[in-house]
Order: C-alpha cells, then sequence, then structure tokens
C-alpha cells in the first residue's frame, strides 16, 4: 500500500507515431548503403560524360568543325547507355547482396538491377539540368 504523501507513478504517455513526411524525410537524411552507392556510381559517371556532351554541344553550336560533323543524337544515344551500363555494373561489384549471419560476400542480378534503375532516372536529370541550366550560361 502506499502511504497518502506518496504520489502514485505516472503511466508513461503513449508514443506518438510520425507522419508520413517525417519518415520520409528521415529516409532522406539516411539513404542506405546500397542506395547510395548505386545513386553515386551512377550520378558520377552520368556528370564526367554529360560535361563531355556539354562541351561538344557547345563547340557545335559556336560553328566549330570537328571531324564527323553533328553527331549530338549519337552522343546523347551513347550517353545513355554508357551510363545505364556502368551503373549497373558498377553496383554490381559494389553492393554486395545481404549474408545474413555468413561471412561471404555474394553477387546476383539484383544488385545490377538496382544499379540500372538507379541510372536511367540519373542519366536523364543530368541532361537536363546540362542542357536546360547549364548550357545558357555557358553558351
Amino acid at each position: 500500500m502506499t502511504a497518502p504523501s506518496e504520489v502514485p507513478p505516472r503511466l508513461p504517455s503513449p508514443l506518438r507515431r510520425p507522419s508520413e513526411v517525417q519518415i520520409r524525410w528521415r529516409q532522406f537524411r539516411h539513404p542506405p548503403r546500397p542506395i547510395l552507392r548505386a545513386v553515386l556510381s551512377s550520378l558520377t559517371v552520368a556528370t564526367v560524360l554529360g560535361l563531355a556532351y556539354l562541351v561538344y554541344d557547345i563547340a557545335l553550336t559556336r560553328g566549330v568543325v570537328l571531324p564527323g560533323g553533328d553527331l549530338r543524337t549519337l552522343a546523347v544515344t551513347l550517353f545513355v547507355l554508357i551510363v545505364v551500363i556502368s551503373g549497373s555494373l558498377i553496383t554490381y561489384l559494389v553492393v554486395p547482396q545481404p549474408t545474413g549471419s555468413g561471412t561471404g560476400r555474394r553477387r546476383s542480378a539484383w544488385s545490377a538491377a538496382l544499379g540500372l534503375f538507379a541510372s536511367v532516372p540519373i542519366a536523364y536529370l543530368v541532361l537536363v539540368v546540362e542542357g536546360q541550366i547549364l548550357r545558357p550560361w555557358l553558351a
């Protein structure tokens, strides 16, 4: 029994469930390492190739005569193919499949698929940023 002078213990308040926006914001700030590696590998390749394409595009618009003529369509096609293939390959090599209790590292086609699905929108976004934002500043 409790004495009349003692205060009864308080029950803990129920946990408040975070909103959907708070959950997504936390996921954005703390991405899983495999996702971050897949995105960064594709972003690095796309940025380097995109800058090369931007230089080529600006040279052609300024009237510089290059061997082969105007091959911008081929350059964009090769850009997308190289970004997708290298994004898949690098992600396959860098992102191991979870092993559970084992210590061996395993690779699977799922790692390559993760790289593929990460590289397609990144290739598009790099082309949009470089074509719509950087090109008007430099041309």
